[in-house]
């Protein structure tokens, strides 16, 4: 079950090859690629990290440059899809109707003007906060990516604890809601707030706003959490995608801050 989650992780949240992941998944399966998302996410921030430092260093093209190109591929790891389920959320919420007719605008292939708004100044943030941590010092911008992707995969870990709702009974909210026991993401926070807390003792050049990182982009994403269920009477695809989304900026807005170290 470990592995066939890993897989099915995998395969969900990336478009990494994988063999052997399940086409229909049940919802214990589901359940079990959600709790190794955080792990995915680390090595999707791992490996955007590793170009960004690339990009930057032995290629010159600066911290500006490096960035952009490292949120870039973060997208095109995902398919596109959390940036996609942000700006359908985004319409379906600022439309103000009620939780029926604002599912059926998500549902829509179409992208609204406050989606398109949204999706330009996300995008935009998370470019310009991870060029400004990569100017700081060495090594941070490397840093920030990875907190970044963790917890903005580490926060739809969350979104499908036990007790949360689907919105509709189709779709990937569907398959995923409720299947998680709560202790998986907090053991799962645990690890990740220990792991940037270690790395800003042992590195010496990372700001304290890297765990404040993590705790913020959480919070951040658990209020979204709750106005989404409290609108839409749960949660969807889109959903969990806007709250990986607006969790990654909201860490690497908070890495990017302190002092130059």
């Amino acid at each position: 079950m470990r592995r066939n989650g890993l897989r099915l992780a995998v395969t969900l949240l990336t478009v990494l090859p994988v063999r052997g992941a399940a086409a229909e998944p049940s919802r214990a399966a589901a359940g079990a690629a959600m709790a190794w998302a955080p792990p995915v996410g680390l090595v999707l921030g791992a490996i955007a990290g590793g170009v960004l430092l690339c990009v930057d260093h032995p290629l010159g093209a600066g911290p500006l440059t490096g960035a952009a190109v490292a949120v870039a591929l973060l997208a095109l790891l995902s398919r596109g899809l959390h940036l996609d389920g942000l700006a359908d959320l985004a319409d379906g919420l600022g439309s103000g109707k009620p939780a029926v007719a604002a599912l059926d605008i998500m549902r829509k292939s179409d992208i609204g003007p406050l989606g398109v708004v949204t999706l330009v100044f996300t995008v935009l943030i998370q470019v310009a906060a991870l060029a400004h941590a990569e100017s700081l010092s060495a090594g941070r911008g490397l840093a920030a990516v990875l907190v970044a992707a963790t917890t903005g995969r580490l926060a739809m870990t969350w979104a499908c604890r036990t007790g949360v709702p689907a919105a509709r009974p189709g779709g990937l909210g569907a398959m995923v809601a409720g299947t998680v026991r709560p202790v998986v993401p907090l053991l799962e926070t645990v690890v990740v707030l220990a792991s940037a807390v270690v790395a800003v003792l042992v590195s010496g050049f990372l700001a304290w706003t890297l765990p404040v990182a993590v705790i913020a982009a959480l919070a951040v994403a658990f209020v979204l959490e709750r106005h989404a269920v409290r609108r839409l009477g749960g949660i969807t695809g889109d959903v969990l995608g806007a709250i990986a989304e607006v969790a990654a900026t909201v860490a690497l807005l908070v890495a990017a801050m302190g002092p130059v170290r």
